[in-house]
C-alpha cells in the first residue's frame, strides 16, 4: 500500500500542464485563474499539450470525454456481438459538488482529488473555494 501511494505522489510530481473540463457552476473558470496566478501548473487551451485533466466528475462521462480527446485508451475489437463487459457502470453524481479531480492523461489514473464545496454557487464563494483547492493541489505537488 505505501508503494501504490508513492507511485502515485511521484506522478503528481511530473503534472506541469493542465487541461480543465467544464464543470458545475463555472468552478474551472476559478480555479485556471487561481492555478496560473499562483504559478501552481500551467492551463493549456489545447487538452493535447496537457499532463493531466482537472475536473470534477469521473465515471462513464468522463470516459466518454477523454475518448473524445484523445481517442480509447484500449482500443477494442469492433464487433456487434462483443459487449464491453469491463466497463463498469458508474453513474455521476451530479449533487457531488466540491469534489475535483487530476486525472493522468496518459494513463487515465486518478492523481489527486480533493473534496472542498463552495458554500453557494455565489461568485465570491467560488472563488474562495478554488483558491483553498488550488492551495492545496500547490501543496500537494511540492510533496508537503
Amino acid at each position: 500500500m505505501i508503494a501504490a501511494l508513492g507511485a502515485q505522489a511521484a506522478g503528481i510530481g511530473e503534472v506541469k500542464t493542465v487541461y480543465l473540463l467544464p464543470m458545475s457552476s463555472s468552478l474551472d473558470q476559478y480555479l485556471a485563474t487561481h492555478l496560473t496566478s499562483g504559478n501552481v501548473l500551467q492551463v493549456v487551451t489545447d487538452p493535447k499539450k496537457a499532463d493531466a485533466i482537472l475536473c470534477d466528475r469521473i465515471g462513464a462521462t468522463l470516459d466518454d470525454k477523454l475518448n473524445e480527446l484523445y481517442g480509447k485508451a484500449n482500443p477494442e475489437p469492433d464487433s456487434k456481438d462483443l459487449v464491453d463487459a469491463s466497463r463498469p457502470v458508474v453513474q455521476s453524481i451530479s449533487h457531488a459538488r466540491g469534489t475535483i479531480f487530476l486525472i493522468d492523461r496518459k494513463t487515465r489514473n486518478v492523481l489527486w482529488s480533493v473534496y472542498d464545496p463552495p458554500k453557494s454557487t455565489s461568485p465570491g464563494d467560488l472563488n474562495r473555494a478554488a483558491g483553498k483547492i488550488t492551495a492545496r493541489l500547490a501543496k500537494d505537488l511540492k510533496g508537503k
